[in-house]
C-alpha cells in the first residue's frame, strides 16, 4: 500500500520539474518575429543597406521616373542622367527609399498623396514597400499612407496616392539596368500586348511542330 502514494508523489514531482523548465525556456526565448516586424518598421542606422543603381520604366509613358529635384515625373530617357536612381534597400522586407544619382533628392509622398522630391529621406514618407506584379512588373506602395502607389499619368506627370489602385498601368514599373551596362537586373522587351501578340504567341510553339 506504501508503494503505491511513493509512485505517484515520484511522477507528479517529474511533471512538475518539466512544467518549469518549458516555461523557464518559453520566457528566455526572443520573439524574433516582435524583432522582425518593429525593426522593418523603425530600421536604425546599423542595419545593412543593399544598394542598387537602375532605372525604372513606366508603362505608362513607356519612358523612365526621374527626379530633377522637387520635381518628379516619367519622362526620363533611357541612360538620362536623371534617370539614375539609387535604391536603398533595408535589410528586412521590401522597404525601400529612391533617391536620384544625380539630383540627390528623394522620392516621397506627403499627406495630401503629392508626389514630390526631398533632400532628406529618413522620413517614413519616403519609404515604399515594392510588391512584384505579373510580367515582371513592379508596384511601389506608400510605407506610410496604405494602399496609395506611385503612379504617373501619360503624360509623366505624377498622380495622386489617394487616386491610385495597384490595377492601374499607371503604377507599374519595369527594373531597367542603366543603358548599356550589364548586369543583374535583367532587361526586357518592352511591347504592348495585344490580341495579335497573343495569337501570335500561342501559334509561335505550333509552328515548330514539323
Amino acid at each position: 500500500m506504501s508503494i503505491l502514494p511513493s509512485r505517484f508523489i515520484y511522477v507528479c514531482l517529474h511533471f512538475l520539474v518539466l512544467y518549469f523548465q518549458i516555461q523557464e525556456s518559453q520566457q528566455s526565448l526572443p520573439d524574433f518575429r516582435f524583432y522582425i516586424v518593429n525593426h522593418t518598421r523603425n530600421p536604425d542606422d546599423l542595419s545593412r543597406k543593399q544598394i542598387r543603381i537602375y532605372q525604372l520604366y513606366s508603362r505608362t509613358t513607356g519612358k523612365h521616373v526621374q527626379i530633377l529635384g522637387k520635381k518628379v515625373n516619367a519622362n526620363g530617357e533611357d541612360g538620362g542622367k536623371y534617370a539614375l536612381l539609387v535604391v536603398e534597400t533595408e535589410t528586412f522586407g521590401s522597404h525601400i527609399r529612391i533617391k536620384g544619382k544625380e539630383s540627390g533628392y528623394y522620392i516621397c509622398m506627403n499627406k495630401n498623396g503629392k508626389v514630390i522630391g526631398k533632400l532628406n529621406g529618413n522620413s517614413q514618407e519616403c519609404v515604399f514597400v515594392e510588391e512584384f506584379l505579373e510580367n515582371n512588373y513592379t508596384a511601389l506602395v506608400s510605407a506610410k499612407y496604405k494602399g496609395w502607389y506611385l503612379g504617373f499619368n501619360r503624360k509623366g506627370r505624377p498622380k495622386k496616392g489617394s487616386r491610385t489602385m495597384q490595377t492601374q498601368q499607371e503604377v507599374h514599373f519595369m527594373k531597367r539596368d542603366p543603358k548599356g551596362k550589364v548586369g543583374p537586373v535583367e532587361d526586357f522587351p518592352f511591347t504592348t500586348v495585344t490580341k495579335r501578340t497573343r495569337r501570335a504567341r500561342r501559334l509561335k510553339p505550333n509552328s515548330r511542330v514539323k
